[in-house]
């Protein structure tokens, strides 16, 4: 029974597999499965960089907009200065560190609240895409370098390099957020800053460096987003915000104390993208697609929390 409640979440997802499965045996085939991947890179990446944020106890509108700058910093880069596809990469995540610079200065200087902090920063970041573009234009650059392409188009050993890239980012990430002495402190900064700050943690440095540091692991989806379409759509960051919220909610409902986590993130986008993944190859149309997945995914943390919570309740009575 424990076991049974330890893994619900687990089980939810392997019956979302099962049914997908019967209901079109495409769903199991070895391609398919390589699509869900794919699908889910860039959203990964953007995950990992919420989870730190929200790990530390504070929470980033402005990931599709790091995203963005990401993907606008390179691709101009690219076009009009005809840089290297090395230095356009580098391109891309100053763009995104500035995003994370910006936020760090409001909530660790100025003591806005991260909520409103990076709501501002979202609405900046928006109009700043729309005049550059004079109105929200696409920026197409058809001749990328093929080394830049390849961020999103190559394979290494028949392993899309996206994929590759998102689990790099992945392993990165636990060790630092959930193996690391700095890890840990931004766990302690989550729970309790003000013990944090008592016991000698620099609160205020890991804050600021965190949401830098978020901002570029966004840029990086930018960058792999840009190749994919060889062109920066202004503001097409913005679908991956609550998606990206989700996974990391997800994940935390799956954790016995309720906290962030690497893994669980991981499962929550896994668990995104075979429901989306499931849904399209059902041939439901937009926005029967939308409502089905909203109801799959609230019952869905539902029942995590639920099995959560009995199992708290369970281990207070012993």
């Amino acid at each position: 029974m424990k076991w049974l409640l330890r893994y619900s979440f687990l089980l939810v997802i392997a019956a979302c597999i099962v049914f997908f499965s019967f209901w079109n045996p495409v769903f199991l085939s070895a391609g398919n499965q390589m699509n869900i991947l794919e699908g889910s890179a860039i959203l990964l990446i953007v995950a990992l960089g919420m989870t730190l944020v929200v790990a530390m106890g504070g929470i980033d509108l402005s990931v599709g907009i790091a995203l963005d700058f990401g993907a606008a910093f390179a691709v101009v880069a690219l076009k009009e200065y005809d840089a290297a596809w090395y230095v356009a990469i580098l391109a891309g995540i100053v763009g995104g560190c500035l995003i994370g610079l910006l936020n760090a200065v409001l909530i660790v200087w100025l003591n806005v609240s991260a909520f409103m902090a990076t709501l501002g920063t979202f609405f900046i970041g928006s109009s700043v895409q729309r005049i550059f573009t004079n109105g929200g234009g696409p920026i197409s650059h058809r001749r990328m370098p093929q080394e830049y392409r390849d961020l999103a188009v190559g394979d290494f050993g028949g392993v899309p390099t996206e994929v590759l890239i998102a689990g790099f980012v992945l392993i990165l990430y636990f060790i630092f957020l959930e193996r690391s002495i700095l890890g840990k402190r931004i766990h302690a900064i989550g729970l309790q800053p003000t013990a944090a700050l008592i016991a000698g943690v620099e609160v205020k440095k890991i804050i600021f460096a965190s949401f830098i540091i978020a901002g570029a692991t966004c840029a990086i989806g930018g960058l792999i987003a840009s190749a994919n379409i060889r062109m920066f759509t202004p503001l097409s960051g913005f679908s991956y915000l609550l998606d990206a919220i989700a996974a990391v909610f997800i994940g935390a409902s799956m954790h016995p104390r309720g906290r962030p986590n690497v893994m669980g993130t991981l499962v929550g986008v896994l668990f995104l993208g075979i429901l989306a993944n499931g849904l399209n190859l059902m041939g439901l149309n937009f926005n029967t697609k939308d409502a089905l997945s909203g109801v799959i995914l609230v019952l869905a943390l539902a029942f995590a929390i639920g099995q959560r919570r009995l199992t708290s309740l369970r281990k207070g009575q012993t």
